[in-house]
């Protein structure tokens, strides 16, 4: 039997669920990060390297196959919001923690967050996440690197 959705902690913007969805990885709960995705059938996650995951149960599944090998260690850098009235696009680098033998490195991604406002509050409708360097978290962008 599954457990009722958890509330995000805060549900007053899409940075809030942003922000809970990767407290949710970093601690691995299942129930935190499944609440801050929108209860819709046609929810979609990508990882980095993997098939397209569609509707809320499969990505339940994928999820829960991460975290029994433990938390993920994943933080957003540099976000780049794109917002209108119900929808906000954030593109974030993603710096991942990976435990090895050899000690902590890092691995990144670059990943793409669709939220949507919706009668709970927002909700992530896709997380679309493709593999990183270090020299991708340098970002390019015509914004001027110097400031006046």
């Amino acid at each position: 039997m599954q457990k009722p959705k958890v509330s995000p902690a805060h549900q007053g913007s899409a940075d809030d669920t942003e922000a809970t969805f990767y407290e949710a990885l970093q601690t691995g709960d299942i129930e935190k990060l499944m609440a801050c995705w929108a209860d819709e059938d046609d929810i979609v996650c990508v990882h980095p390297g993997g098939p397209r995951i569609v509707g809320p149960g499969a990505i339940r599944a994928a999820f829960d196959a991460m975290f029994a090998n433990g938390s993920i260690r994943a933080q957003a850098e540099k976000v780049r919001k794109i917002e209108s009235m119900g929808t906000s696009v954030h593109s974030v680098l993603e710096r991942i923690e990976l435990m090895t033998e050899e000690g902590p490195r890092h691995a990144y991604a670059i990943a793409t967050n669709v939220y949507q406002k919706t009668a709970q509050g927002w909700r992530m409708v896709a997380h679309h996440a493709s593999p990183g360097t270090p020299h991708e978290m340098q970002e390019a962008s015509d914004s001027p690197q110097v400031l006046h």
